[in-house]
């Protein structure tokens, strides 16, 4: 069975597909097979597929078509509930369980992107953190590094925490490099995952020129990597 690790954000749009690849590149420098998995994604391209999809199926080292990386991708970008919706269509949550389940038994490594925040809706009865619940995966934070994060972090990691759900460590993704006080926020925000969740902090990564998951991996702290996926 694989280690897994369930990756969700304080925001949409605050780099949990370039920390989720990034750590897939990671563990496939450590000889690991990775596989990413991305349980619902919303928004196509020209192409018809999700471009989170494609980068999280690049970044792993286990060979996967995109339905077995992405096995729900809705046309709209938009809520998850939303797009499916629009096309008729129903979240089946079991399903996507048994899926995750199916590509751990065949890696090494399975690194699970949720959508959005922690609490998106998946439908009427059901949002991400039941999803993530239903896996059991440790759960890894990213923090979008921009006014306000603060307490979008501490927020976030009170309702993993709330599910009953371990929070293996965070992540800090700069969305605002000119955020008054950067260090500043990325000290408070150690002190706090410390003091509240003996959290660690698995890397900061600024804007990069290089967005590649290989530029991204090698600002994460391989020390505290290897402390989650080696356990």
């Amino acid at each position: 069975m694989a280690k897994s690790v369930f990756i969700t954000g304080t925001d949409t749009e605050v780099g949990k597909t370039r920390v989720s690849a990034a750590l897939l590149h990671w563990c496939a420098q450590q000889g690991w097979r990775s596989a990413g998995f991305k349980p619902v994604a919303a928004g196509l391209d020209a192409a018809g597929v999700n471009e989170d999809v494609q980068m999280l199926r690049a970044a792993g080292s286990l060979p996967l078509t995109d339905a077995e990386v992405g096995p729900l991708q809705f046309q709209a970008a938009c809520a998850p509930h939303i797009a499916a919706a629009l096309e008729g269509q129903t979240i089946n949550m079991a399903l996507l369980v048994q899926k995750a389940q199916a590509l751990a038994a065949r890696a090494d490594v399975l690194v699970v992107e949720g959508v959005g925040g922690f609490c998106v809706p998946l439908g009427p009865d059901a949002d991400t953190a039941d999803l993530a619940v239903a896996l059991g995966y440790p759960v890894i934070l990213v923090v979008g590094l921009r006014l306000g994060c603060i307490s979008h972090a501490l927020l976030t990691a009170e309702a993993i925490r709330a599910r009953g759900l371990p929070l293996a460590g965070w992540v800090a993704n700069t969305i605002d490099p000119h955020m008054p006080h950067l260090q500043a926020n990325i000290d408070t925000l150690r002190h706090e995952f410390q003091r509240r969740h003996q959290a660690p902090c698995l890397g900061v990564v600024p804007r990069l020129a290089d967005a590649s998951p290989d530029a991204a991996a090698a600002c994460l702290d391989p020390m505290a990597l290897h402390k989650i996926f080696s356990a």
